[in-house]
Parts: C-alpha cells; structure tokens; sequence
C-alpha cells in the first residue's frame, strides 16, 4: 500500500472532515444531532454528515491497513 493514501486521507480528515472549525467542528455538530434524536434532520443533513465522514473513515481503513501489513 502505497503511503500517499494514508497521508491523503490524513490531510483530507484534518481539513474537510473538520471544517468549519468554529465554535466547533461540523462533523462534530452532526453526530451531537444525531445522537440527540436527529430532530428535524433534512436528507441534506445525511449528505453533509456523509460528506464529511468520508476521509475519517478512509483513515481508518488504511490505517488498519497499514497496521496489518506491517505485522
């Protein structure tokens, strides 16, 4: 596996699965609606969650990845 990847999904976790980053990360904000009942929750929302989950979950997967192989 090439290390580009890990370090794609790094930067890409840091920026856009964080951003807007004040008065907290929109992820963040998403998965606090979430967990409170996803009161009034658009398909929009889902998108935007989707939308920024995306890189976190691909970190992990090549993390995990990467922490098999070098087993």
């Amino acid at each position: 596996m090439k290390q580009s990847y890990l370090t794609l999904f790094l930067l890409l976790s840091l920026t856009l699965g964080l951003a807007p980053f004040f008065p907290e990360p929109h992820l963040v904000g998403k998965i606090r609606w979430i967990l409170g009942g996803g009161v009034g929750m658009q398909p929009m929302d889902y998108f935007d969650l989707g939308l920024h989950g995306v890189p976190w979950v691909g970190l992990i997967f090549f993390g995990f990845k990467k922490a098999l192989k070098s087993k």
